[in-house]
């Protein structure tokens, strides 16, 4: 996913790139902790996720930190037509990872360069790499901490960086916000190079431009995200609708309730009426063993049904009663 990209084109009239030399003058301006890597050994920065575009790298750039970043874009804003573009678990559909003849960051190098647990007058964040994985982080808070982030965004295999450059939004989000409501301070390497710390009150136009601008305003190196006690158990729900009406009635009702009176997540999604392994009936079930029986469809089940997927969270002291109201 691109979180940052140096405002320098390469037009279909400029010809070809030229690798050796492009690399070569970048080598001989900067002083990189990490590598820089060519040839073969580019072809993952090549594409990306959704796979409707494929790109020629000049040189894919391993940061050992947000130095490198630094210097990788200075260098390149005097090398001209150059274009530099960050890449994190590659998982965009557009093409916005990738950059033609120019330089892609790999973002992943980075992610053991910040993981730190902070107490803030009673309240918990976690100081974490851009580079890294969401799903690692959670791992990491929940076996060490016993904390996790409060809010999500459904598929997790995402840098931080990455994700924070848009949105992340899940079933968590009627409660907490998106996760870029989830963060107090950002490290960002402006499209200059320049390495700046921002929040709500210290660069607050970056910091809210940034988060969720679509690396327009600079690539995120570092993250401070908020984080509660995990729960011990989640109760994991799936209710299935005919009626688009009721369906949306329930959702409105579940995600207007007070703090405790509701689930603790609440999320929405259209399926097939059919037997599509991927977007029909077998989607639904949470477990293999929990089979779909769709003969309780009614006749007047259109062609989609709705599913409202809802959780509890609770811990090993509740009381059973608690848990099954």
């Amino acid at each position: 996913m691109r979180i940052a990209y140096l405002d320098r084109t390469v037009h279909e009239t400029d010809g070809e790139p030229k690798p050796n030399g492009g690399v070569s003058t970048l080598s001989k301006s900067i002083d990189l902790q990490g590598s820089v890597e060519t040839g073969d050994k580019t072809t993952i920065a090549s594409k990306d996720f959704g796979g409707l575009y494929s790109t020629k790298t000049l040189a894919l750039i391993k940061p050992a930190g947000s130095d490198d970043v630094s210097r990788v874009i200075k260098a390149a804003s005097r090398i001209p037509r150059m274009t530099v573009a960050a890449r994190g678990n590659g998982h965009s559909i557009n093409g916005q990872a990738m950059t033609n003849g120019g330089l892609v960051i790999d973002m992943r190098s980075t992610e053991e360069n910040h993981f730190r647990l902070l107490n803030i007058n009673g309240s918990f964040f976690i100081d974490v790499s851009g580079g890294a994985l969401w799903e690692n982080v959670l791992t990491r808070c929940v076996s060490r901490f016993g904390l996790a982030p409060r809010s999500w965004t459904d598929y997790l295999s995402l840098t931080v960086g990455g994700m924070l450059s848009n949105a992340g939004v899940s079933g968590q989000a009627f409660r907490y916000g998106p996760q870029i409501s989830n963060v107090t301070e950002l490290e960002i390497i402006t499209g200059k190079g320049d390495i700046t710390v921002c929040s709500e009150t210290r660069n607050p136009e970056l910091f809210f431009g940034s988060l969720g601008g679509l690396g327009q305003f600079g690539i995120i190196t570092r993250a401070m995200v908020k984080l509660q006690p995990a729960p011990d158990m989640v109760r994991w729900i799936r209710v299935v609708y005919t009626e688009f009406d009721e369906f949306t009635r329930d959702a409105e009702f579940l995600v207007s309730r007070d703090d405790g009176e509701s689930f603790d997540y609440v999320e929405g999604f259209v399926f097939c009426n059919n037997d599509d392994p991927v977007n029909g009936w077998p989607s639904v079930p949470l477990d293999p063993v929990h089979g779909f029986n769709q003969g309780i469809i009614p006749q007047t089940g259109a062609s989609v049904l709705y599913c409202l997927e809802v959780a509890f969270h609770y811990q090993k002291g509740d009381h059973p009663s608690t848990v099954d109201k």
